[in-house]
C-alpha cells in the first residue's frame, strides 16, 4: 500500500507569492496528496488569507486542512469560525494554541491546544477531522519531556483524531516520543513532519525559533558549504530521503512536507524513495 502523504503551505502576502504558489500546488499534486494544510501567522494575522487559500485547494479538488489556532480567541468567535469553514466545505483541522504575541499573557477563552481541540468536538461533533501538533524533541516552552508528552497525552483524550510533528533530523526523537505517548494512551497516528533542506541560514533560523535540533554533523556539512547552494541541496535531498526511508521502513503511518510554498525538494525527495505515481 502506497505511503499517504500530505504537504503544507503558508498563505501569500503577495499577488505575485499567490499565483506562484498556484504553479507550486498543480506540481504536488502529481504526488497524490491525501490532504495539504495551510498555516496561520501569529496573533491570527493572516486568517483570511489562510481561509482563501484553504478554499482555492478544495476548488482544485484536493482536501485541505486549516490550521487553527485559539490564542485570544472566545468561544464566540472559534463558534463563528468553524461555521464558516463547514460552510466552505472544510473538513480537517490542525488544531493549536498558537504563537503567544510578545508581552503577551494567556488572554482569550483558550489557554491550551486541548482546550480547543475538546470545545470542537462539543460544537461540532465528529464535523471535522483534527490533527494536533507532537514535539519529537519537546516544544520549546515545555517545562520538562514529561510535561510536553503529558500535554500531548491531553490533547488526544480531548478529541484529536491524530498528530502532526514538528520536523526532526534524527528518527530516535520520534520513535521515542510515539512510545512515550502510547504508553500513556495516547495511540491515534502520529505522523512525522518533514522539512527539506534547501537553504542552510533559513534552516538555522527556523531550528532556533521552534526548538528543533540540528544535529551536530549535519550543522557542520552545512557550514562547510558556505554559500555554495547546489551542494547544500544535494546534501539536504541525501540526508532527508534516508530519514524518510528510515522512518517509512519503521512502518509511519504517513509523511507531511513542509514545503515552504516550493515544489522541488519535496517532488524529488517523494521520487527518490519511489513513491511518486
Amino acid at each position: 500500500m502506497a505511503l499517504p502523504l500530505s504537504i503544507e503551505f503558508f498563505p501569500p502576502k503577495t499577488p505575485e507569492g499567490t499565483v506562484k504558489l498556484r504553479a507550486v500546488r498543480q506540481q504536488l499534486y502529481a504526488l497524490k496528496p491525501e490532504f495539504c494544510s495551510v498555516t496561520y501567522g501569529a496573533g491570527g494575522s493572516t486568517q483570511q488569507g489562510t481561509f482563501d487559500t484553504v478554499g482555492e485547494i478544495l476548488a482544485e479538488g484536493v482536501d485541505a486542512a486549516s490550521h487553527f489556532s485559539c490564542v485570544g480567541a472566545t468561544k464566540a468567535s472559534v463558534r463563528e469560525q468553524l461555521a464558516a469553514l463547514k460552510a466552505m466545505g472544510v473538513k480537517r483541522l490542525v488544531a493549536l494554541r498558537g504563537d503567544l504575541p510578545s508581552g503577551y499573557g494567556l488572554g482569550g477563552e483558550f489557554h491550551h491546544a486541548s482546550d480547543l481541540v475538546a470545545f470542537i468536538r462539543e460544537d461540532s461533533g465528529r464535523d471535522f477531522h483534527i490533527e494536533v501538533a507532537a514535539y519529537p524533541e519537546v516544544h520549546p516552552q515545555a517545562r520538562s519531556p514529561e510535561a510536553d508528552v503529558q500535554a500531548y497525552v491531553a490533547k488526544v483524550k480531548a478529541g484529536a483524531d491524530a498528530a502532526i510533528t514538528q520536523y526532526f533530523y534524527n528518527s530516535d526523537a520520534y520513535f521515542r516520543f510515539v512510545d512515550d505517548a502510547y504508553h500513556l494512551g495516547a495511540d491515534v497516528p502520529v505522523v512525522p513532519g518533514i522539512m527539506p533542506i534547501s537553504s542552510s541560514s533559513q534552516l538555522l533560523r527556523f531550528s532556533d525559533a521552534c526548538g528543533a535540533e540540528i544535529p551536530r554533523w549535519i550543522r557542520l556539512r552545512l557550514q562547510a558549504y558556505g554559500d555554495d547552494t547546489a551542494s547544500i541541496k544535494a546534501f539536504g535531498l541525501d540526508v532527508v530521503t534516508d530519514l524518510c526511508d528510515q522512518l517509512r521502513n519503521a512502518g509511519v503511518p504517513g509523511l507531511h512536507f513542509y514545503s515552504m510554498n516550493q515544489s522541488a525538494a519535496t517532488l524529488e525527495i517523494v521520487r527518490r524513495l519511489g513513491l511518486a505515481s
